[in-house]
């Protein structure tokens, strides 16, 4: 299983990233995708999250009308489009995967990637 994450990078407060996670190694057009964030001495921060079948996405309140989560199962790829960029939105961002879902609202099989770094300063 593979998850490799891109687009990170140094951009100015206002400037816009798209980063993308490309999956291998699982049925990716059935599981749970999520993007989460770490911050610098903070703990993991959930951004947004899309269904794999009807593609219903949830976005955290903190970036609700600035970041668009969207998938595209023929290419195995989870996208997250960030624009209107804060400081505050400076972290590792990291791919996840959730697979078979249990009555426990946990997850049979969860996967993460390595993460990208996002930087946003003037």
């Amino acid at each position: 299983v593979q998850l490799v994450e891109s687009g990170g990078g140094m951009v100015h407060p206002g400037g816009s990233l798209r980063l993308s996670c490309a999956a291998s190694g699982f049925t990716f057009n059935s599981a749970d995708m999520s993007w989460v964030r770490q911050a610098p001495g903070k703990g993991p921060e959930w951004v947004s999250s899309i269904n794999p079948s009807s593609g219903t996405k949830y976005y955290a309140d903190f970036v609700k009308g600035r970041f668009t989560i969207s998938r595209d199962n023929s290419k195995n790829t989870l996208y997250l489009q960030m624009s209107n960029l804060k400081p505050e939105d400076t972290a590792l961002y990291f791919c996840n995967a959730g697979c078979g879902l249990l009555s426990t609202g946990t997850y049979q099989y969860e996967y993460w990637g390595q993460g990208t770094q996002v930087t946003v300063s003037s």
